[in-house]
């Protein structure tokens, strides 16, 4: 497949040309990669108004990943969030309510989101069964047509359904069941795929956009080989008009988007039309050998997406960050580490070496035949909501110690980071239990609406 930007990119640098345009160093290396970090000169393209060589790459993954439309992002599916929503809201919100209803397992860039765009959520809270992780909200079909039923019967429906899958420890919601209640209602499925960009390209494609989903949010830095910053927006066929998406682009993203960064996703098409797909499988294959070998040694390892690698610390009495020390010791660093668990990342270009060092550290954890740890819930609760969540993400702020908060009005999102979910809603009341909550993630300090 051809790689326009990337093309045209060596072209202009090898072209002695005089650069009496932005950027400042001019070309030259006081990093390295400044000869092809250039802006939107004649030839190069517009990210928002595409007609060149972006739009040429652009179709080119749209191709690729069978969508009606895949659009770049440079900075991050964070930006493909905000888009996504403000589109789904111009496109969709017929009622003029201006809600979505979202699972509340959803990152802080969904909050943020919806401040930018003035949108409020009604929420969809996680079952007792995903009382011990903040990650965790399985939204089941049947749930969700419920939920839609009493909205319609109230006149609340919302413009837009929103979950995150996978979720950050890579448990996969029903995308497909989701997917045919939404369009029962005659309402778009949004889709936070940040950790999943590579589910396409498995031996059965699992992408939120082949299973039924309007629109799609993907981190293709996450799981592809592309560099920080690197993202998409997936939309279905005849969701919306291109120069709409793009407009919508345009107004929550940077008008200075990163050549290089658009590079990378151009490679990204050269790599899944040659052999990535196929390393993609085969590391998935790969990462499930390994995790049967832990479950032989006693290890016990979550159900998740092919190239996530969660272990429950706490059923053999350690923290997540006590494994993660053990990792460490080996000379593998983890994703993500807390209380109850340790998660890690896997793509084609991790090598067997380093699946062994976090496969030997674990094993030896095992073997030491800790019993069981208590667990402290972490459940996240429904709380009275006294603000709109763009009122209180634009209200004057300050920041006091959890054992004077209670009562306080939740102001910037206070999170664990990673997984970055909100343990309290901007606009919410905070009570006794939701600054537990915060104490157990390891918060000190918490952000409320100033008095």
């Amino acid at each position: 497949m051809k790689t326009p930007i990337v093309d045209f990119l060596f072209a202009y640098a090898g072209s002695g040309t005089a650069r009496l345009h932005m950027p400042g160093h001019k070309g030259h290396a006081y990093l390295g990669p400044e000869a092809l970090d250039i802006t939107e000169i004649r030839g190069a393209d517009e990210l928002y108004a595409a007609d060149g060589i972006i739009a040429e790459s652009e179709r080119n993954a749209s191709a690729l990943f069978g969508t009606g439309m895949t659009l770049y992002s440079v900075e991050g599916s964070s930006h493909a969030i905000r888009s996504m929503i403000l589109l789904a809201r111009q496109c969709f919100d017929r009622t003029g309510n201006g809600c979505i209803l979202a699972a509340r397992n959803a990152h802080k860039a969904f909050l943020y989101a919806l401040a930018v765009c003035g949108v409020d959520a009604e929420w969809i809270y996680p079952a007792e069964e995903d009382a011990n992780s903040v990650a965790s909200c399985a939204t089941q079909p049947e749930t969700l047509d419920r939920r839609l039923f009493e909205m319609a019967q109230a006149d609340k429906l919302p413009f837009a359904v929103y979950v995150t899958s996978p979720d950050y420890l890579g448990r996969r919601a029903d995308i497909a069941g989701l997917s045919g209640v939404c369009r029962a209602y005659g309402l778009p499925l949004l889709v936070d795929n940040a950790h999943g960009a590579y589910l396409h390209f498995l031996e059965e494609p699992c992408h939120p956009m082949d299973l039924g989903a309007a629109m799609c949010a993907d981190s293709a830095h996450k799981t592809l080989p592309a560099l920080t910053g690197a993202a998409y927006l997936h939309l279905a066929p005849g969701v919306a008009p291109l120069q709409e998406a793009k407009a919508a682009m345009e107004l929550t993203g940077t008008t200075s988007p990163s050549y290089i960064v658009m590079a990378s996703l151009d490679l990204v098409n050269a790599q899944l039309s040659g052999g990535y797909a196929a390393r993609i499988r085969d590391a998935a294959r790969g990462l499930e050998a390994v995790k049967e070998r832990l479950a032989r040694a006693g290890v016990p390892v979550l159900p998740s997406e092919p190239l996530k690698l969660t272990v429950d610390a706490a059923a053999i009495g350690f923290t997540g960050g006590e494994l993660g020390d053990r990792l460490r010791a080996r000379g593998a660093e983890p994703e993500f580490c807390d209380a109850d668990y340790l998660m890690c990342m896997v793509t084609p270009d991790n090598s067997r070496e380093d699946l062994d060092k976090a496969a030997t550290a674990l094993e030896e954890a095992a073997a030491q035949g800790r019993g069981p740890r208590v667990r402290t819930p972490l459940r996240l609760k429904p709380l009275e909501r006294r603000m709109s969540i763009r009122g209180a993400v634009l209200a004057p702020h300050e920041t006091v110690p959890l054992r004077g908060a209670e009562g306080r009005i939740c102001g910037a999102p206070t999170v664990s980071c990673p997984p970055a979910i909100p343990l309290a809603v901007s606009g919410e009341v905070l009570d006794a239990e939701a600054l537990r909550l915060m104490a157990a993630c390891g918060i000190e300090r918490v952000s409320v609406i100033r008095r």
